[in-house]
């Protein structure tokens, strides 16, 4: 049983850091108006999918602490590192459940060779976090030149929204950004002691503001195929459909691929495209 004291530093701990946060880092909008700095009681409680009451009672020391997994909603809304989520457990007397560092993925051998299969059409195979694991020379020619991104920065949500060509390239950047911030949210869901994932949402809560405020707002997921226009500058205007495929052997990662109706003009620009990157290859 968990001692008053260490119930009385568990609920002061979490009263320090959430008085450290402001409402955009975690993604919430800032309305002003607060007579102290930090979140609300109900604000945490809220993205940590606890009634208020509890949360309130457990931060005054009136309340057992909570099983493992509430624990590690609170430090994933508290952004807390390693050390302070190793220092919350401790507090609540709890066993941190410990996982194993993810290892650095590697597109997996048969979505790889779908990917080197497709000539004309643009595809990359995205892993966890969507980051992007391999790319055909269309797709650098319809989106950006992977290559020159540096490898622990080419992740697709972070290009999107640090890239400022990405906002002229995509017709409708905001509906394509939203999309991929609702699907990094389901990622965070299932592994919310990714330490990666957690660098790159808090990165982009402090340095967006859209992104902050989408990533509060709890967006229905997705869906996996569709389609995007883009305003292209060497090819002009051009309409794709796109699509995911995954492989029984790597859940965690998929194939997107984007196409255009043969006799388009979407068409004859995705082939001039190719027809490029297969020149500067040469």
């Amino acid at each position: 049983m968990t001692s008053d004291a260490h119930l009385n530093e568990l609920g002061e701990f979490l009263k320090a850091r959430r008085a450290e946060l402001s409402p955009r880092t975690v993604g919430l909008p800032d309305t002003g108006g607060r007579r102290v700095p930090g979140l609300r009681r109900e604000e945490v409680a809220l993205l940590a999918a606890i009634s208020s009451d509890y949360y309130t009672r457990l931060e005054q020391g009136r309340i057992q602490p909570p099983d493992p997994s509430v624990l590690a909603a609170l430090a994933q809304v508290l952004h807390l590192d390693d050390h302070r989520r190793d220092h919350l457990f401790e507090l609540a007397g709890r066993q941190r459940a410990r996982h194993r560092r993810p290892s650095a993925q590697k597109a997996h051998p048969q979505l790889r060779r779908l990917l080197d299969d497709l000539t004309a059409s643009p595809g990359v195979v995205l892993g966890r976090r969507m980051d992007i694991l391999a790319w055909n020379p269309p797709a650098a020619a319809l989106l950006t030149d992977f290559a020159k991104v540096p490898e622990g920065k080419r992740n697709c949500v972070r290009i999107l929204f640090t890239d400022p060509s990405m906002r002229t390239l995509y017709a409708d950047w905001r509906a394509v950004a939203r999309g991929c911030v609702s699907h990094l949210r389901m990622t965070a869901a299932k592994h919310p002691d990714d330490p990666r994932l957690n660098s790159l949402v808090g990165e982009l809560s402090v340095e967006d503001r859209d992104f902050g405020k989408w990533w509060g707002s709890r967006q229905v997921p997705s869906r996996r195929l569709g389609m995007k226009r883009f305003h292209h500058p060497v090819v002009g205007e051009l309409v794709l459909d796109w699509d995911t495929l995954t492989c029984g052997g790597a859940p965690d990662q998929e194939l997107v691929v984007w196409t255009a109706e043969p006799g388009t003009p979407s068409y004859d620009g995705l082939h001039d495209l190719a027809a490029r990157a297969a020149g500067q290859a040469d």
